[in-house]
């Protein structure tokens, strides 16, 4: 082996150390592990929801965590640092879809369900919206975040957050052909969700 190549050797071995250990000093009795720990799998689960390709929602979110950590000082104190993310993640997509090539794919899009029986009619249903309308859904109703929560992770005026969320609601109404999408309540009639 030449010096050359014992040194890269060496330098991509400190490289992955550094990458791998979290500097729990720095972040604060680990605030940052526990952070993620609670909040890493609703987030993929609704960034893929809101992006339509579980793939591209594990990478938004890993953007967005890593982006978090980098800045975790400043971030830790927003008021929803899971939001910050959940936006950063959207964000990152959305350039990386515009300066991608599209692919045509005949695979279907996998959906991360919390629940075991996921329901296509839905999925469908999701995938005819923009992003910018799923967006809001998902982290309406399946992050269960306040509307006003909503607005502010997307940096939108609460009542843009209302208006892209009725309008969504209506889409998603047409397409199920239902007075309302499952799991979503009405003012008029509220629904029983619990099992």
């Amino acid at each position: 082996m030449t010096d050359r190549a014992e040194q890269t050797d060496q330098s991509a071995g400190a490289a992955d150390a550094v990458e791998v250990q979290f500097p729990s000093a720095a972040l604060g009795a680990g605030s940052f592990e526990a952070f993620f720990a609670a909040h890493h799998t609703p987030l993929v689960r609704a960034l893929s929801l809101a992006l339509g390709d579980v793939e591209l929602g594990r990478d938004a979110a890993s953007e967005g965590f890593v982006r978090a950590l980098q800045r975790w000082d400043r971030v830790a104190g927003y008021d929803n640092p899971a939001g910050w993310i959940y936006r950063v993640g959207l964000n990152w997509a959305r350039s990386r879809r515009r300066k991608a090539v599209r692919e045509v794919s005949a695979r279907p899009t996998e959906y991360a369900f919390a629940s075991s029986e996921p329901d296509f009619a839905l999925a469908t249903a999701l995938r005819s919206l923009s992003l910018d309308h799923r967006a809001v859904v998902v982290a309406r109703y399946f992050l269960d975040w306040s509307e006003a929560d909503v607005a502010a992770a997307l940096g939108i005026a609460a009542g843009t957050a209302k208006s892209r969320l009725s309008r969504a609601l209506d889409g998603l109404r047409a397409d199920l052909g239902e007075a309302s999408p499952p799991g979503v309540a009405t003012a008029e009639a509220p629904r029983d969700v619990s099992p």
